[in-house]
């Protein structure tokens, strides 16, 4: 899908006169336009955050790995200091040491490796914004306009169109699939009825979920629980018992109600009747954690809950919509017309029209008074400008593009706008 581009004027031209060659000034931006450029980038607060906050998680990652490693080697290498063991232990140890050094190396290389890469995505993001300007807008839009349909794809799991679409456009740097790769893994998971990958997602980001309070680990801990509740024997009661006092036991300061509801299935089991326990064990308590884990997941990118295209779509929809768009006769001109459309603006307010606009059915143009619109046999109305045009054509005969209705020029009758 390509933007058509925007005339600009003839500002290559060069003009001559008695072998004199005048150079044009060069084109002034005009204000309007470069307000335009200002609003559009506003909107782009998405494309630099998510990457660089990918950049701080690896960071954060290489940093406690090599911290762990580190500290290993450090306590191996005061144990060999303070003991007596025998030339042949002290050299074995030693040489385990060495390798797990070594290893760190490796490790280090390759986190290396991986934030040179995202730093250069960063980069690369910023020149795409940095590059805008009123000499390239229509390929930077046709640019802008791949990036949200990628965004789309990856949101709706079409992952191998995305990345043809990115690679066919040049714009890896510009979209983020490995990203909506990871999350699909956790969101495949948890649609198994599996915990574990969300889990060790929560242990990754820990520190960011803490900071937002999020309650997302806690929930995963609470069905893990239920889980075990389900399977109604002595021994599961007695794991989940062990598992509550494991993993439950520290949330009960700040989530205390909410603990003491889901423990008494202890008592009520799950074939219990009682609705404010029966609900516990629906499976639409795994659709809670996918829609919850989203919400986590786009709240630490950065992201919008809704795909770019849908918000896009619906700034244009709400100055659109208006009470006719839902109503039977609605053209099909009117995009409101179309199912998929009127569930986008259906949450939106009505547009505020101060004056009706007439528009022409024929040439799609304003009707006014310098075109005023005229009213056929039939009470159809059509602007002047397209039916003289239709007369001229066809000998002063007009007809009627909706009912076919065939009569002179001379039987219409001028509207007035008030």
């Amino acid at each position: 899908m390509e933007i058509d581009s925007a005339t600009n004027g003839n500002s290559d031209a060069v003009m001559t006169e008695s072998a004199a060659t005048i150079t044009p000034s060069p084109v002034v931006v005009p204000a309007s336009r470069s307000n335009q450029f200002t609003e559009s980038l506003k909107l782009e607060h998405q494309l630099l955050r998510v990457p660089f906050e990918h950049y701080k998680k690896t960071i954060r990652t290489n940093h406690r790995s090599f911290e762990k490693e580190v500290s290993t080697v450090v306590n191996g290498v005061g144990e060999l200091a303070d003991s007596d063991w025998s030339k042949d232990v002290t050299v074995s140890r030693l040489t385990s040491l060495v390798t797990r050094l070594q290893g760190l190396k490796r490790k280090l290389e390759e986190g290396s490796n991986v934030e040179n890469l995202q730093a250069q995505r960063c980069r690369a993001r910023i020149d795409h914004l940095d590059s805008v300007d009123v000499e390239n807008i229509t390929e930077w839009n046709n640019t802008k306009l791949k990036r949200i349909l990628v965004d789309y794809m990856l949101r709706m799991s079409y992952f191998e169109t995305a990345t043809k679409l990115s690679e066919s456009s040049n714009i890896l740097d510009l979209v983020d699939i490995d990203i909506f790769r990871e999350a699909k893994k956790v969101i495949d998971a948890l649609k198994n009825r599996e915990v574990a990958s969300a889990l060790a997602w929560c242990a990754d980001n820990k520190t960011r979920l803490k900071k937002s309070k999020s309650k997302f680990e806690f929930q995963l801990r609470l069905q893990e629980f239920i889980e075990l509740v389900r399977v109604d024997t002595a021994d599961s009661y007695q794991k989940a018992i062990q598992y509550a006092r494991k993993h439950l036991a520290s949330w009960g300061a700040t989530h205390m109600n909410e603990l003491q509801h889901v423990l008494a299935t202890l008592a009520f089991k799950s074939t219990t009747e009682c609705l404010k326990y029966k609900v516990l064990f629906e499976p639409q308590q795994w659709d809670i954690l996918v829609d919850q884990f989203k919400q986590e997941f786009c709240k630490l990118y950065g992201m919008t809950m809704e795909p770019l295209l849908n918000i896009y779509l619906q700034a244009g929809l709400s100055a659109l919509k208006t009470p006719y768009g839902f109503e039977e006769g609605c053209t099909k001109e009117d995009p409101l017309s179309q199912e998929n459309f009127r569930k986008l603006a259906l949450p939106l307010p009505f547009s505020k029209q101060h004056h009706s606009k007439l528009v022409c059915y024929i040439s799609k143009e304003l009707m006014d008074t310098e075109n005023p619109p005229q009213v056929l046999p039939n009470g159809y109305v059509y602007s002047t400008k397209a039916l003289k045009e239709m007369a001229e054509k066809n000998g002063g005969i007009i007809t009627c593009p909706r009912t076919g209705l065939v009569c002179n020029y001379t039987e219409l009758v001028k509207a007035y706008i008030s």
